[in-house]
């Protein structure tokens, strides 16, 4: 009989104790319902739950070193090949002609605008603020040609 008593005290002290972990788990999230923010959690929860890092991508564009315009190939070089040598992002890949064959058939001006503006993942004049409209024509008519 002292065998069922020892049974019977641990299965109430294993449940006790599931009941208490349950209720320390669970109550501060059923809070959030009721009129308690995030901020009513610890400052250590807001860390756990931060990204573990953040990318951002940036281009450095090559300056002008005696103040006339880039050539397509050198602007292609600094600035459009970090996406399009590889096909980073959906970028068309330089010299994939089946990828860039519907792209050019919608005309130099589409492409020209779509380079100025961005599409998709391509951020207006692909990340690189400073070209002039003449630099960034040359570098789409640059890619174009590689990829004819």
């Amino acid at each position: 009989m002292a065998e069922k008593d020892n049974s019977s005290t641990k299965s109430m002290v294993i449940t006790s104790i599931v009941a208490i972990v349950l209720i320390v788990l669970i109550w501060p999230l059923s809070q959030l319902g009721k009129g308690g923010s995030k901020a009513d959690l610890s400052d250590e929860a807001d860390v756990r739950i931060q990204p573990v890092a953040k990318v951002e991508m940036q281009k450095a564009a090559a300056a002008p070193s005696d103040g006339k315009p880039r050539d397509g190939a050198a602007i292609y070089n600094t600035v459009c090949m970090a996406c399009h040598a590889s096909g980073v992002a959906g970028a068309p890949k330089t010299g994939d002609k089946a990828a860039w064959a519907p792209r050019i058939a919608q005309g130099a001006a589409t492409l020209l605008k779509h380079a100025t503006e961005g599409k998709g993942a391509m951020p207006p004049k692909g990340g690189a603020a400073d070209l002039s409209d003449a630099e960034l024509k040359a570098a789409v008519d640059h890619l174009v040609g590689l990829s004819k």
